[in-house]
């Protein structure tokens, strides 16, 4: 799975949160400033071509629909993140979100609630 772009992750934010639809349901969706029609439309082509979308043939108008889950996106990056700049450690993750005051002790207290609920399973 490819890492998307900036314009390409908006975009199939806007696509997973809507699941399914066409062009014009996209440029509908996404914020302001909105980019032209055929820029996000070649922008769409190429998440359809890196796999991330699918499209049906509907009259002479694409609908297109996501292939890949956000969720898993959302683990792929993650696990990138993590290996390229905290050293494939989570702990350095939290360390430095704790050096810059990103996170308190009450929710540092609830991820490790979490973990040990997990653990237990």
């Amino acid at each position: 799975m490819e890492k998307l772009t900036a314009q390409e992750e908006e975009i199939m934010q806007v696509i997973w949160r809507i699941n399914k639809g066409f062009i014009k349901d996209f440029l509908t969706e996404l914020p302001e400033p909105k980019p032209p029609y055929t820029t996000l439309a070649s922008t769409v082509k190429n998440l359809e071509r890196k796999g991330f979308l699918q499209s049906e043939k509907l009259a002479n108008s694409f609908r297109y629909s996501p292939l890949i889950k956000a969720e898993d996106y959302k683990k792929k990056f993650m696990r990138d993140f993590v290996s390229d700049y905290f050293k494939n450690s989570y702990k350095e993750l939290v360390e430095f979100f704790a050096k810059e005051e990103k996170i308190s002790a009450d929710e540092l207290k609830d991820i490790i609630i979490l973990i040990e609920k997990e653990n237990k399973k």
